[in-house]
């Protein structure tokens, strides 16, 4: 039976790719292996898989007793419904552990970087897999949006490296124009404004509370219409009375460096204080660029206290 290699909800191009790249190292190791997603594919994902020509996984709603190995989480918000009824064999993720759990031992590869596909090629080298060009080239994609192009403070010098041997792999010379490439597609807002909200979103338990934290990354804030933004905050209302305490969306301009913040929340003072802004009409966030280490940490910090 072949394992399924899954991310997140909402998944984003680290999810898709990792479960790609991952599913061919295992199989590489004599494990086989099987990609899967669970959700279609956004614009800037769909930019790289058709630049290195590889198929989208397959979308899998239901995983219950097959063996499964998680790859970019391992929060059970972010899981299928019937995950804990799956043989979980292992996780790759670059995100705090989460509250998966096991009843036998399983292989994990967690490590503070800034992207998921740098561990998997971490894991090739180990286990000398040798990566073929198309997926190197996806995974090189993961990590340049990951790390937004190495500025994001998640970006360590083990992405670097890995960016650039999985470059020379795929042929590809020019990274930051690779990466702008894909900024623009990742800017396409031509969705409604609940699919651009859920594009890139993940609910957490903070606290007993679920809270649910959107991200929409674009090379300039200025894309976003005074109409579509009071539609995006409208919308988010509605995704917060979905059963959410707080429903979060961080709007990020990749070329400022900085993000906007919209809340619908139960406590939005709480959101507010914690992620050190002030109530306005434009809650700027400068030098705010990752969800994962600048917006997820003060929320659970304040939704501990």
């Amino acid at each position: 039976m072949s394992a399924l290699v899954l991310g997140h909800k909402n998944p984003d191009t680290d999810s898709i790719v990792t479960a790609i790249s991952y599913a061919h190292v295992l199989n590489g190791r004599g494990i086989a292996a099987t990609a899967a997603a669970q959700g279609e594919v956004a614009p800037e994902t769909e930019f790289v898989l058709n630049k290195f020509n590889l198929q989208a996984p397959a979308v899998v709603s239901e995983v219950a007793d097959k063996e499964v190995y998680l790859v970019d989480f391992s929060d059970l918000a972010q899981a299928p419904a019937d995950l804990l009824k799956a043989k979980i064999q292992g996780i790759v993720d670059h995100h705090k552990l989460g509250d998966v759990t096991t009843d036998t031992p399983l292989e994990c590869w967690i490590q503070p970087v800034g992207c998921s596909n740098t561990i998997v090629k971490m894991v090739a080298d180990y286990y000398n897999v040798a990566i073929p060009a198309p997926i190197a080239g996806a995974m090189l994609c993961a990590i340049l949006s990951d790390t937004v192009l190495f500025k994001s403070p998640t970006c360590t010098e083990l992405d670097k490296k890995a960016a650039n041997e999985l470059a020379a792999i795929a042929g590809v010379s020019d990274l930051e124009a690779l990466g702008m490439d894909m900024f623009k597609a990742k800017s396409n807002l031509n969705a409604s404004p609940r699919d651009l909200i859920f594009r890139d979103f993940k609910d957490f338990d903070m606290g007993g509370k679920k809270i649910g934290i959107g991200q929409l990354e674009l090379i300039s804030l200025s894309m976003v219409s005074a109409e579509l933004k009071a539609q995006l905050q409208s919308e988010l209302a509605a995704v917060k009375a979905e059963g959410r305490h707080s429903a979060v969306l961080v709007l990020t301009d990749i070329m400022k460096e900085g993000s906007e913040l919209l809340v619908a929340s139960d406590d939005e003072d709480i959101i507010i204080s914690a992620l050190g802004t002030k109530k306005a009409d434009v809650m700027w966030m400068p030098g705010v660029m990752s969800r994962k280490k600048q917006v997820v940490p003060p929320l659970q910090a304040a939704f501990k206290a």
